[in-house]
């Protein structure tokens, strides 16, 4: 999961920091979620699947299949 979360802001060329304004965390923060120090809410994985327009069960690694469900 965490690999797939860097992957998804590295295709994108984002710095951590623009994640981090988006979930209202510090960059500190959300160095820990994509290293997996630190569990991600539930609430910044619902936000992090409407911003990368995917599904959650994507970013946690439950499918392979990057689309949104319908």
């Amino acid at each position: 999961m965490y690999q797939r979360l860097r992957d998804l802001r590295e295709d994108r060329d984002l710095p951590q920091r623009c994640l981090a304004e988006l979930l209202h965390v510090s960059q500190a923060t959300y160095s820990r979620y994509e290293s997996g120090a630190l569990d991600i809410p539930s609430g910044a994985l619902i936000s992090l699947a409407r911003f990368y327009q995917t599904s959650v069960d994507y970013l946690l690694g439950l499918t392979d299949c990057p689309q949104p469900y319908g």
